[in-house]
């Protein structure tokens, strides 16, 4: 989710990814798989649009108001399919989490709530975006903090250069010295680290035609509320001759084919 407001709390995550693999895993129209359980690209398809119009809907009347007309670019939600597919896998995976080591979580914010910050109301997308970080805030505290290796503590850092919340050009040093003062770092270890968990316990595969999955995470900073998305693999490095997918089709290779 790339909303770069909402509400003030400190927190990231990741997922591990895995290719598609034979044996019955690897069918076209499935986005994911978690366990026996099943994404469709459909469902993806049918929350992402769902939530385009409700925006196109709200920029439209809030400009409306006062005699203006939004531009056509004004009016394109910032959202894709990774995000929705990152939010539907990311919410099972922290629910079994949160089962199996007894984690409270509270309702701390509404669909409502999001829907109206995110300009997408009465949305499936608005409920799970709630959903998540209600999930994630109590893992973040339910969970014993973990320490940060090098290798996480480059992903989190590389993360946050892409966003514009940190410089670039720390060393290894630099991020260890700065991320030691940080506090939320050995919860985001946490968590990420059970996420990884489970991801393995349940043969979590990814159709290869989402490059990654990441978890939304939102970090609190003197200059305000920052998002960034973070991938734990790049699942295009990890796709096998059989799960390797076939080109997408655009509208030039579609017009050539016919």
């Amino acid at each position: 989710m790339r909303a770069r407001r909402l509400i003030a709390a400190a927190s990231v995550a990741a997922l591990a990814v895995l290719p598609l693999a034979a044996c019955g895993r690897s069918a076209p129209d499935v986005a994911a798989y978690v366990g026996d359980r099943t994404y469709s690209v459909d469902r993806v398809d049918a929350i992402l649009d769902e939530a385009q119009v409700a925006y196109a809907e709200a920029m439209k009347a809030a400009p409306a108001q006062q005699g203006a007309t939004p531009a056509p670019e004004q009016l394109k939600l910032n959202v894709d399919r990774q995000d929705i597919l990152n939010l539907l896998v990311g919410i099972d995976l922290g629910k079994r989490i949160a089962t199996e080591r007894k984690v409270q979580v509270a309702d701390q914010l509404s669909a409502e709530q999001i829907g109206r910050e995110l300009r997408v109301p009465n949305t499936e997308y608005a409920k799970l975006a709630a959903e998540w970080y209600d999930l994630y805030l109590g893992l973040e505290a339910g969970l014993p903090p973990a320490e940060l290796t090098d290798d996480s503590r480059g992903d989190l850092y590389d993360a946050l250069v892409k966003a514009g919340v940190a410089p670039a050009g720390w060393s290894a040093d630099e991020q260890r010295q700065q991320f030691e003062q940080a506090p939320f770092t050995r919860q985001v270890s946490a968590v990420s680290a059970a996420l990884q968990d489970e991801v393995e316990k349940l043969d979590v595969t990814v159709n290869p035609r989402f490059a990654a999955l990441e978890i939304p995470a939102l970090l609190q900073t003197q200059n305000g509320l920052h998002q960034y998305d973070l991938p734990y693999v790049d699942g295009n490095g990890q796709v096998t001759d059989i799960s390797t997918p076939e080109p997408v089709a655009t509208e030039a290779t579609e017009q050539a084919a016919s």
